[in-house]
């Protein structure tokens, strides 16, 4: 019963140890590229300021994932494992990736440092939509729930607001892009070093499609919305309090 309750939560101290350098890089660039582009396309191209959101969200998310891909793939082997075995812990389960063989050649080595971005392509694949997606429709939606509240905005109406937006957004954004997540776990729990870094997310689609068809593609969507959903509108709403609280009190301070 113990082992039961404690697989639910394997793989924690690897998202948290993902988690805080993501939201670090995602966030604060989103914002950064969506500022500047704006300003651009509204002086330059007005018409495409609306796609704004699903670019800078498309390429902060890319930057994200890049960065800390290898933890991604420590957290999701270290939930592969199999009941009644403890998993290592995040680098012991990056070491055992890495072929132990060394050579005198540099460019080897990198080679062999390859396999910990295993299923890049498939990550990518899936968290690029998902955030094209979400930001595309968080953004609208935020900005009209503010504008209904107009100049009474305050530290809970930037909460509610970020919340209700990133609940709903992350919620269609993770049942659109469910087949890419299977795909992107399929390509990760790989045992063959050889194999995954030869698979491709298109042939990996198709092995899912051929065992499971549709309902294989869709494995785990309820968990998986469940879990987009809050996670996202938490996060948001987090990071937009914290913004305008810095902001408030910078500006309190100036006066």
């Amino acid at each position: 019963m113990q082992e039961g309750l404690a697989r639910l939560w394997r793989g924690t101290g690897a998202s948290l140890a993902l988690a805080v350098p993501t939201v670090g890089i995602y966030l604060p660039c989103y914002d950064i590229l969506r500022n500047h582009m704006e300003e651009f396309t509204s002086q330059n191209a007005p018409s495409i300021t609306p796609y704004v959101p699903l670019v800078a969200g498309s390429v902060a998310r890319s930057l994200a994932c890049i960065t800390c891909y290898p933890v991604e793939l420590a957290r999701t082997r270290m939930q592969a494992f199999k009941e009644g075995v403890k998993p290592p812990g995040v680098w012991k389960t990056l070491a055992g990736v890495v072929p132990p063989i060394r050579s005198t050649n540099n460019l080897q080595n990198l080679q062999n440092y390859r396999i910990l971005w295993t299923g890049l392509g498939a990550q990518l694949a899936r968290d690029v939509p998902f955030s094209a997606i979400c930001w595309s429709t968080l953004e609208p939606m935020r900005r009209r729930m503010l504008g209904l509240i107009g100049d009474k905005t305050s530290g809970a109406n930037v909460v509610g607001t970020n919340f209700c937006a990133g609940f709903v957004a992350g919620t269609l954004a993770a049942a659109a892009t469910c087949p890419l997540d299977v795909a992107k776990t399929r390509r990760q729990i790989e045992k063959d070093p050889a194999r995954a870094l030869t698979m491709t997310t298109k042939q990996t689609l198709v092995e899912i499609w051929r065992d499971g068809g549709i309902k294989g593609l869709f494995t785990g969507l309820g968990p998986r919305v469940a879990r987009a959903g809050p996670s996202v509108g938490i996060v948001v709403s987090f990071y937009e309090v914290v913004k305008y609280a810095l902001l408030h009190h910078r500006h309190s301070s100036i006066q």
